[in-house]
């Protein structure tokens, strides 16, 4: 794998430096995606509003994105703020979120530039407030050169409406070309995805232990490794994802193949024969 700018491993904690020494850097993933989840519960169980938990996460987002550039990790997307929430959340809740999307952007941008981040997005953005796409567009603007970690937050997500709109997308490509349903691949659905631009993820973390993964890029992990964490987001730190990559370093990754614990292969057709019947 490729690693992403220039590593700063001088710049981890000491923490992260017992994990990372552990760690063989060509096995990195190229691509890390996180379900960021349990900033309500961890508000609750300190009995504080919900809002100083996604507080608290938005902190653990800068935290986690800068091992990830000290690293070299050339990837990382997080699961900010899906289409489920923006239809079912409060909307004092949602208002909040938005404002805090746009404190974070204002505070954060100039750290992404001296971490040699870029920030991207995927989603249906364009329903968020005009004043929020704003400040989007400027970070995004202004982190364009950078040439470390991409960082890219899913906005307004959902994974279903996301092939939903690539179907639409490719529908359309097709009415233009005449071409015909029959030559329809992977490759012309992946091209309409809102991830075409980016490998799919070797590795995805969850937090707060739940067991699902919500909506969250169901095309594009198809083949990554799951890791389920009971740390809820607002404590998730650089040290945990490093944690994680050491976990999917142990890991056999098979795509379907045999691997070296499979057992041999039988080809001799008559005792396949013998041993089905």
């Amino acid at each position: 794998m490729q690693l992403s700018g220039t590593l700063r491993i001088q710049e981890l904690t000491a923490e992260e430096r017992a994990v990372y020494a552990t760690l063989k850097p060509e096995r990195l993933p190229e691509h890390v995606a996180i379900i960021m989840d349990g900033n309500g519960r961890w508000a609750g169980r300190r009995s504080l509003k919900r809002f100083l938990g996604h507080q608290q996460g938005a902190k653990s987002v800068q935290m986690v994105t800068e091992t990830a550039s000290r690293i070299g990790l050339p990837w990382l997307t997080l699961y900010a703020f899906s289409l489920e929430n923006n239809l079912r959340r409060p909307r004092a809740e949602i208002s909040f979120l938005m404002r805090l999307l746009k404190t974070y952007l204002e505070n954060n941008v100039q750290r992404m530039m001296d971490n040699n981040v870029r920030i991207c997005y995927i989603g249906r953005t364009h329903e968020l407030p005009p004043e929020v796409q704003d400040k989007m567009r400027w970070a995004e603007e202004t982190t364009a050169r950078n040439t470390g970690t991409t960082l890219t937050l899913a906005l307004n997500y959902g994974g279903r409406s996301e092939m939903v709109d690539a179907f639409r997308s490719l529908a359309a490509e097709m009415q233009r070309n005449h071409s015909s349903p029959d030559r329809i691949s992977e490759e012309d659905i992946r091209r309409h995805l809102y991830t075409a631009q980016m490998p799919d993820p070797d590795l995805l973390i969850r937090t707060s232990g739940e067991m699902r993964i919500s909506n969250f890029l169901l095309w594009q992990i198809a083949y990554a490794e799951i890791f389920v964490t009971e740390r809820l987001w607002p404590d998730f730190r650089g040290v945990h994802l490093l944690e994680a990559i050491a976990d999917f370093q142990r890991r056999e990754r098979r795509y379907g193949g045999l691997g070296e614990g499979g057992g041999e292969v039988e080809e001799d057709p008559e005792r396949i024969r013998l041993a089905a019947g």
